[in-house]
């Protein structure tokens, strides 16, 4: 499975962001599938997650309330709608599939990760 992020750049603080990842799969319905990110000097963090029919989305505290986590099978992509930013959410963000995920909530439970979109946040 092939993963490719877009939709990172640079916005204020308060301002919002759509990231999309591309799954080169011709059927990802039976994918979980994931958001990470990792700032500089940083482990990889969990962001969200959601399962493979959708009606599952799964949230790090830091997020809850502000990201959306979408999919749409049709089109074999999932999306990350980001609102309200802070200078706290600049990293690389990541997303993640797995058919077995041996947990939604960690980087140890996906085996494919797409190359990574910068967001970046300022004051």
């Amino acid at each position: 499975v092939q993963l490719q992020a877009s939709g990172g750049g640079l916005v204020q603080t308060g301002g919002s962001l759509r990231l999309s990842c591309a799954v080169s799969r011709r059927d990802i319905s039976n994918y979980a599938m994931g958001w990470f990110r990792q700032a500089p000097g940083e482990e990889r963090e969990f962001v969200a997650a959601i399962n493979w029919s959708g009606d599952g989305t799964y949230y790090a505290d830091s997020v809850r309330g502000r990201f959306t986590i979408s999919r749409d099978n049709t089109k074999n992509a999932v999306y990350l709608q980001m609102n309200s930013l802070t200078p706290e959410d600049t990293a690389v963000y990541y997303c993640a599939a797995d058919r077995y995920p041996s947990t939604l909530v960690s980087a140890d439970g996906f085996g494919s990760w797409g190359q990574g979109t910068q967001v970046t946040v300022s004051s």
